[in-house]
């Protein structure tokens, strides 16, 4: 399908959606009140970053976003390069430099009276807006207060995390843990009361030098991806494995890991200091994370 030419660069000032096959102002990119994406949480999506005027492992992004539609028997009318290609229109005509880019396919509308998911049309949507951080480089400095909450994450039996989606109840209803103990931010654990993930990121546990990662029930993110790769050229020893509540406590260091901030340091877990805060491994994966967005392999320039 033909790609509309995107708005003037930085004529929408703020943000660009792309809706109903057209680039729009976010504030008239609009979603059917019948869309199943919006009754039934039948949606999967993915999200990218720009860093100073170019994307971030683009490619893997759009990848994973295909690959959790075809899980989910959804098609848009766009391929990979397309998609591409609307991704760039959005951050140019919002005129951003750092942004975080989203991509949307929803069940869709099904004809009146049906309820047979495959007679729905599938919808693409997409929008740019300024770079969301789930801490900022302030507050990494200052403190970041990680509550683990007792809220367990949908199985995996049931929904696959791999497949990025909207299921997030469990997720949110753990942030009101948090905040109501005056913490920062959350996790949740799995069917098995170990750690899972939180809300929009994964977690790493580091214990006398070695790096270790949830790997059941969690999304596997491409900043998560992204740090493991680190791991492995810093000479860092990393695994993929069961990560207890009592790990968590008792790690010499913690961070996470999101599109939105990238490799972030965890100083309190249920409001006790880490004694490693921000700590040698997270300080260097840290670093690298961020000096990987000046290499071209990883580069996808918009302007």
């Amino acid at each position: 399908m033909t790609v509309p030419t995107p708005p003037a660069t930085a004529s929408l000032d703020g943000g660009c959606a792309f809706a109903e096959d057209a680039f729009v102002p976010l504030a008239d990119a609009k979603i059917s009140l019948f869309d199943w994406g919006f009754t039934r949480s039948d949606v999967t999506y993915d999200v990218a970053s720009a860093w100073q005027g170019a994307f971030f492992r683009l490619d893997a992004h759009i990848d994973r976003f295909f690959a959790s539609m075809q899980a989910l028997r959804m098609t848009i009318p766009y391929s990979k390069a397309e998609v591409r290609e609307i991704l760039h229109g959005c951050v140019r005509a919002a005129g951003l430099k750092d942004a975080y880019v989203a991509m949307v396919c929803t069940r869709g509308v099904p004809p009146k009276g049906v309820r047979d998911p495959r007679l729905a049309q599938n919808r693409f949507y997409a929008y740019a807006v300024p770079y969301v951080w789930i801490a900022n480089p302030e507050k990494q400095r200052e403190a970041l207060d990680l509550y683990i909450s007792q809220r367990v994450r949908i199985a995996p039996e049931s929904v696959d995390p791999t497949v990025k989606n909207y299921h997030w109840l469990d997720l949110v209803q753990s942030l009101f843990d948090a905040y109501d103990g005056g913490h920062d931010t959350s996790c949740v654990v799995d069917t098995a009361g170990n750690i899972a993930e939180g809300p929009g990121f994964n977690l790493f546990v580091v214990k006398a030098g070695s790096v270790t990662t949830p790997g059941r029930g969690v999304l596997h993110g491409i900043s998560r991806q992204t740090a493991l790769e680190l791991c492995t050229r810093l000479g860092i020893a990393a695994q993929v494995g069961p990560v207890t509540q009592d790990a968590l406590r008792e790690a010499d260091e913690v961070f996470i890991t999101s599109t939105a901030g990238g490799v972030m340091p965890v100083s309190k877990v249920n409001g006790v200091a880490l004694a490693g805060f921000p700590g040698p491994v997270t300080q260097r994966i840290h670093a690298a994370y961020w000096a990987m967005h000046e290499e071209a392999a990883y580069r996808d320039a918009v302007y």
